[in-house]
């Protein structure tokens, strides 16, 4: 199985676009490049340190990468949710991929806390009300990003 590379005809999906702007360097949450793709924190920061890890180039789904470059992604996941852990002091790290709605690979990184809400404890992630979280804000979010970048380097 060869790596599925972007194309013209492909969909322009929130990931193309976030993968783009990371390119540019105009991307006010990316954490960094790693070998794989970019690592971001989360538009909605529904949990403090919600990261997402995009692929680079984008890929519809993990099975279309080759097996090195899938194995790379899932190293950088962990990677990722390590950085995450370590900074946030969070109990654990949750992590999906699904591309139903945005049909793009990318990997959601999200750290759980001791203080979540009975009701949201054991729930999954997409049981929080993203609409009303705190969204990503340049300044506020600026040491937690340089801290996560920080735990990232080798």
């Amino acid at each position: 199985m060869s790596l599925s590379t972007e194309n013209s005809s492909q969909q322009q999906t929130a990931i193309h676009r976030m993968v783009e702007a990371c390119r540019s360097g105009s991307y006010s949450a990316l954490i960094m490049r790693m070998a794989s793709g970019w690592a971001v924190l989360g538009q909605s920061q529904f949990l403090r340190g919600y990261s997402l890890l995009l692929p680079d180039p984008v890929v519809p789904h993990l099975n279309a990468m080759a097996l090195l470059h899938r194995e790379q992604f899932l190293k950088d996941m962990a990677s990722l949710g390590d950085a995450v852990f370590k900074v946030t002091g969070a109990l654990r790290i949750n992590y999906a991929m699904f591309g139903n709605v945005e049909p793009a690979l990318h990997a959601h990184v999200v750290p759980r806390y001791t203080d979540e809400s009975v009701e949201l404890k054991t729930a999954h992630p997409w049981a929080y009300d993203w609409a009303q979280a705190p969204q990503f804000d340049d300044r506020r979010d600026a040491g937690l990003l340089f801290e996560i970048r920080a735990a990232l380097q080798p």
